[in-house]
């Protein structure tokens, strides 16, 4: 088992500034995610299985989201508690029901089918994306902590010096692109976009954002 290197929930350097870029990460990386739902052409890979699951749970997308996540964070327990934090709570927990609640406002304000009219969902899918991108880059710039999902990648590398870190995010990536195909979630151009770019994408975002906290 890895030793942990800091202590849980520590606070860093500028803690009131992280947490201001956290929080405000989360919400907007969940504001893209509802736009990315709504558009349907596919979600991050991550998304893409726990809309899977949903097909066979009778549950809300941000409860499924937390239900998968609990899985992942059991391996983080196990071998790596230093990835835990303020984000990793704030992401795992709060990301799912905050999508669900834009999603909610949505079908209020947005008439049924305006992403299906003409090209309307193509038009609306880089903005989304953009959204979406921001605000995951924004919460792990804050370094309080990350996901599951985000941290195994990072302590699978830890295991495996000779494997570039970037191969092993996209290979984590498309393993959970294909089990969320092979469970019925939908599997569209963000999802392989996502699952080749997003870490490389993110990475520098976060050099631009740094500039926050430092």
């Amino acid at each position: 088992m890895a030793s942990n290197k800091k202590t849980w929930f520590a606070r860093p350097p500028k803690f009131k500034n992280r947490m201001i870029v956290m929080i405000l990460g989360v919400i907007t990386q969940a504001l893209g995610l509802s736009l990315l739902l709504q558009i349907d052409l596919g979600t991050d890979p991550c998304t893409c299985l726990t809309l899977g699951v949903i097909i066979f749970l009778p549950v809300t997308f941000g409860t499924a989201q937390l239900l998968c996540h609990l899985v992942t964070f059991t391996f983080v327990l196990i071998f790596d508690r230093s990835k835990i934090g303020f984000g990793t709570i704030g992401n795992m927990v709060c990301l799912g029901y905050i999508s669900d609640f834009f999603t909610w406002i949505w079908g209020k304000v947005i008439p049924e089918g305006f992403f299906r009219q003409g090209y309307m969902d193509w038009i609306c899918l880089l903005p989304a994306l953009f959204i979406f991108i921001c605000g995951a880059s924004a919460y792990m710039t804050a370094d309080l902590g990350m996901s599951p999902y985000d941290g195994l990648p990072f302590i699978i590398s830890s295991h495996m010096p000779k494997v570039p870190f970037k191969l092993v995010r996209i290979l984590w990536d498309s393993a959970f692109m294909v089990a969320g195909f092979l469970l019925g979630g939908v599997v569209g151009i963000v999802t392989v976009l996502t699952a080749f770019f997003l870490g490389p994408v993110i990475a520098w975002f976060q050099k631009k954002l740094a500039v926050f906290i430092s």
